[in-house]
């Protein structure tokens, strides 16, 4: 007599992903203002403006240090 074994089929899994939603969406963000700080720099008049010497630098730091938050902020606190 022989045993048929059953089949089963394990539950489907949730995928988990290395970042939360919200973590993608601040890197999208930080590219943004990075984009805006270079849009703020470009152009060929007036190269000793405040804007192009002092803000889009500023804004292109604060997008990179948002690119940093949006890395090394934990995913797992969304959930709880």
């Amino acid at each position: 007599m022989s045993q048929e074994r059953k089949k089963t089929t394990p539950p489907p899994q949730k995928a988990n992903f290395v970042f939360g939603k919200l973590n993608y969406q601040l890197m999208l963000l930080s590219i943004v203002i990075v984009i805006i700080g270079f849009i703020l720099m470009a152009g060929k008049t007036d190269i000793y403006s405040f804007t192009k010497i002092t803000l889009a630098p500023l804004v292109v730091v604060a997008g990179f240090a948002l690119g940093i938050v949006a890395i090394l902020r934990n995913p797992n606190k969304e959930n709880k």
